[in-house]
């Protein structure tokens, strides 16, 4: 058995391969067409072994010039600098394969990953090649062994693209074809292709941060998930999902601290939306608690003031010979503006005190005058809540009587005015 820590990973990355020189590059490295390389680990002996799941028919850049061609892919739209190739990498480490029965087993998981990686891309005709390298040796192990073990892994070039659909435009003749598909175009596009998504809870719900937002899953992340959901689908249920350290032995340095520092952040970025809200809850205690300080704060400076003021009243002046007290001119200014401000108050105090006790004899009298009128109806009020409607009618006679009485005087006050006349 090999050595090994006991947890073998998948891991998948993706590239981008920004310009034509990297993409003859990696057509280079990936093909083989090179007769050395500055990788001392390609035992160029044993490159007939790797496996093409997919062989080029040309160049990497001629292939994209005729899929333009055909109509499979569509540049429309697309700026001169856009990324217009991609490069996954699928591998797990070399132990597991090794301790599977190395070659033969690595093919068959290789086969499989391959069906996973058109799944991924979109299709089997975006994809310009797809070789498994079985000639890069695991030096580590391979000493540790006294026995060559080779690192077997898959390379996948590929052209990102995503379904578009083209809308007829108003200068269309037919108007009642405005707005509605025209075509639907395979549009390369890396930046729509790799677009991150939201990250979730345990529950399913989206995770957000303390301002409400979103936490987005960066497109690594959904890879690496992807491939190890196909793999563990496909009947390999022995591996687990990829951290980016157990591909140290076929990445260089760079890269692989690059790798290290993007599995970080990936950790990190989930517990920082948890802890998000978490703090804003902190936070808005925090807060409370300042000024809750702030105002005792206040209330000390207030009492240290005063007593700071009382303890230099007290402290002023200096005892002479004849037992007299002396006071400096500041001092005597300070006195006096204490005394003029005391007396002031004294003075206000004793205008509020005399104003208050004119507003208590004031209510004493009203509340005197209420309790006489209130008892003076009381029978009045008793008879009404005793027999309302006897009561009522009482007075309703009253008011009958009074007018018959006032239209009964009235002629008798018109004719003496006639006689007078």
């Amino acid at each position: 058995m090999a050595r090994n820590d006991g947890i073998d990973r998948t891991f998948a990355r993706n590239q981008d391969l920004p310009t034509l020189d990297d993409v003859a590059k990696v057509q280079e490295h990936n093909e083989r067409e090179k007769d050395s390389y500055s990788n001392q680990d390609i035992d160029t002996t044993q490159t007939y072994r790797n496996i093409h799941f997919k062989a080029p028919t040309d160049s990497y850049a001629a292939m994209f010039d005729q899929m333009i061609a055909d109509g499979v892919i569509s540049t429309r739209g697309l700026k001169a600098d856009a990324v217009k190739y991609g490069e996954l990498i699928f591998d797990v480490n070399s132990a597991y394969f090794h301790n599977h029965g190395g070659y033969e087993y690595a093919k068959q998981f290789y086969t499989d990953a391959y069906k996973a990686a058109v799944e991924i891309v979109g299709g089997e005709q975006y994809i310009l090649s797809a070789v498994m390298h079985a000639d890069e040796r695991n030096r580590a192990m391979s000493e540790a062994l006294g026995q060559d073990v080779y690192h077997y892994h898959l390379h996948v070039v590929y052209v990102p693209v995503v379904e578009k659909q083209i809308l007829w435009s108003k200068r269309c003749k037919d108007k009642s074809l405005v707005g509605t598909v025209k075509e639907t175009i395979m549009q390369v596009s890396r930046s729509k292709k790799w677009e991150s998504k939201v990250a979730l809870d345990e529950q399913g719900n989206p995770l957000l941060t303390a301002k409400g937002k979103k936490v987005l899953r960066t497109s690594y992340s959904v890879l690496q998930d992807d491939f190890f959901n196909y793999m563990k689908a496909a009947g390999y249920t022995d591996v687990e999902r990829g951290e980016r350290g157990s591909t140290e032995e076929h990445l260089t340095v760079t890269q692989f601290k690059v790798a290290q520092e993007q599995q970080r952040l990936e950790d990190v970025t989930a517990q920082i939306a948890q802890t998000e809200q978490a703090l804003g809850t902190a936070q808005a205690a925090v807060e409370k608690k300042q000024k809750e300080l702030q105002s005792l704060q206040k209330q000390t400076k207030e009492q240290r003031t005063a007593a700071l003021t009382v303890q230099e009243i007290r402290s002023m002046g200096k005892k002479t010979i004849t037992g007299n007290i002396t006071l400096t001119s500041s001092e005597c200014s300070t006195l006096k503006d204490y005394a003029v401000n005391g007396i002031l108050a004294k003075a206000e105090n004793s205008r509020l005190e005399d104003k208050l006790q004119q507003a208590q004899k004031s209510a004493a009298v009203w509340k005197q005058r209420y309790e006489s009128l209130k008892e003076q109806v009381r029978p009045y009020l008793e008879a009404v809540k005793l027999a309302p409607e006897k009561v009522r009618a009482f007075l309703d006679a009253i008011l009958t009587r009074t007018w018959q009485t006032r239209q009964h005087d009235q002629p008798s006050r018109r004719n003496s005015q006639d006689m007078e006349l």
